[in-house]
């Protein structure tokens, strides 16, 4: 579910991005020869854009997964140490209790 609120937030900036881009050079006081040249270089600069995304998010990505499996050993040697730590005190109070049955 995480990664689809991150995937739908990335779609949105893009989005949001690109619209913003064409929506401010349509109204932007310029001759249109001038607009179209700075749209030819805008799209031109769209694949380098992606790319420099692209490795970002790989990055987070990698990031958040070496988090992710750090979290989980952790988790994990506590929840062993839980369970070893029960089983001492399940054993104590089972000799404990057998203790005193045969006072009784």
């Amino acid at each position: 579910m995480s990664s689809n609120n991150s995937d739908n937030f990335i779609g949105g900036l893009l989005a949001g991005t690109a619209l913003g881009t064409v929506i401010g050079l349509l109204i932007a006081p310029r001759s249109g020869k001038h607009t179209r040249r700075v749209l030819k270089k805008s799209a031109d600069a769209v694949p380098d854009m992606i790319e420099d995304l692209s490795t970002s998010l790989q990055f987070h990505t990698d990031r958040l997964s070496q988090t992710t499996l750090q979290n989980w050993d952790s988790t994990l040697e506590r929840l062993k140490a839980a369970l070893i730590a029960g089983q001492a005190a399940t054993q104590k109070e089972l000799a404990q209790t057998a203790a005193d049955s045969k006072r009784d």
